[in-house]
């Protein structure tokens, strides 16, 4: 496997400027100090350093080679120095040069490119060639030991540090996804046994309800009785349908019951206006534009916020009347829906309202990417009025055809 030539641009950029800084510093060695005398000419010393120097830029890519060119050239270094005197090495050198002067750098990053193991052996055998000791000395054996074990050393210990940032990472991160899923596990626990709940008591009272009604209806004489009738088991059989997509979502979290909401065509706020009529509430409906060009989703937003709206007018302001407000364009809807003030008290039997209808609507809204706004009107009435957009603006569809919707 091809490793890369260094890990990051920070990288590549202080390699090349070590590279760069230590053959700098070598010239100036050379220019100022002693040149070598043997038969490889003045600069042969100067040569070798330089070429050792910007092996480190190879380092990342071909560490072991890398490493094998610096101590062969250490090893020549020491050959020079013992057996041909001036050859590679000068006589009086002005620093002393027992190991290539990038030594220190290259051995610092063994621990990176290296196994554990590989970087010991190599850097023990660049502690010898460097300390020399079989003739140990002042002036050698602590300048060598420094260039060579404590790099080697410091390497190995800045590596384990981030080895063991990198495990108390993983074991955290494993934490938190352990703990996400023992939450979603509760979750999942807690909606089956709302689900049981809803199935087991509100299912029963609707299907109650559907039952009495279709009773009444068979056995009642009165046309008008047998049409109210009618309208209480048409409604409960459609509660009853929409209870079980419900439960459905509470068992299974993502999947819909008998069908999705997908699929489910978009309903018309026209029936919902007659809907409220016949149960003697006055609503007037304005229709203006054309709803073609308006998605589903948006379409079955906009029939959820009338519908929740000329509930709360019959539920909290009984013998008021309401007007529903439908204004299409191309850049999508506005909902209006607005009732007069309430001729008399609501009637407990419907209950008292909590504020959950309006913001699970605002919720609602916003998800299509719209907007809710819910308050009292003008002579004791109530408004509430969205502005919902043409379609659901997803980052796929943009990333596809960002103009499609604009067509």
């Amino acid at each position: 496997m091809n490793r890369p030539w260094w890990p990051s641009r920070a990288d590549a950029a202080w390699m090349i400027g070590a590279a760069a800084v230590f053959a700098v510093s070598n010239v100036v060695l050379f220019e100022f100090g002693d040149r070598t005398t043997g038969a490889l000419g003045p600069a042969a010393g100067l040569v070798l350093q330089i070429v050792t120097d910007f092996s480190l830029v190879l380092l990342f890519r071909f560490p072991m080679q890398v490493m094998a060119f610096v101590m062969a050239v250490a090893g020549l270094m020491l050959a020079s120095d013992l057996f041909a005197r001036g050859l590679l090495v000068p006589e009086h050198p002005l620093a002393l040069l027992t190991v290539p002067t990038i030594t220190p750098v290259v051995l610092a990053q063994l621990a990176r490119v290296l196994d554990r193991r590989s970087a010991l052996w190599i850097g023990g055998v660049m502690a010898v060639l460097a300390s020399r000791p079989w003739s140990p000395a002042w002036g050698v054996t602590p300048f060598g030991l420094l260039n060579t074990a404590l790099p080697v050393l410091i390497s190995l210990y800045f590596e384990g540090q981030r080895q063991l940032l990198r495990s108390l990472r993983g074991r955290a991160e494993l934490a938190e996804r352990e703990q996400y899923l023992l939450a979603e596990q509760a979750r999942a626990e807690e909606r089956r046994r709302l689900a049981s709940e809803m199935h087991d008591v509100v299912t029963h009272r609707l299907s109650l309800m559907v039952l009495h009604a279709g009773a009444l209806g068979v056995t009642s004489a009165d046309p008008a009785v047998q049409k109210s009738a009618e309208g209480i088991r048409r409604e409960g059989a459609l509660a009853l349908d929409e209870l079980r997509d419900v439960v459905g979502v509470l068992r299974n979290g993502t999947e819909l019951g008998t069908r999705t909401l997908s699929q489910a065509p978009p309903e018309d706020p026209a029936v919902l206006v007659e809907e409220s009529r016949s149960v003697g509430v006055p609503t007037e409906l304005v229709v203006d534009g054309d709803p073609a060009p308006i998605a589903p989703t948006v379409a079955r937003t906009a029939f959820r916020v009338v519908q929740e709206a000329l509930t709360n007018v019959r539920k909290h302001a009984p013998g008021a009347s309401a007007e529903v407000q439908l204004r299409y364009h191309p850049g999508g809807v506005e909902v209006t829906v607005t009732n007069t003030a309430a001729a008399g008290p609501p009637d407990p039997a419907l209950g008292r309202g909590s504020g959950a209808g309006l913001a699970g609507l605002r919720q609602r809204v916003e998800l299509v990417g719209g907007q809710l706004d819910a308050g009292p009107a003008s002579g004791g009435g109530f408004r509430v009025g969205a502005i919902l957009p043409a379609y659901v603006p997803t980052a796929e569809g943009v990333a596809s055809d960002p103009g499609s919707r604009g067509r």
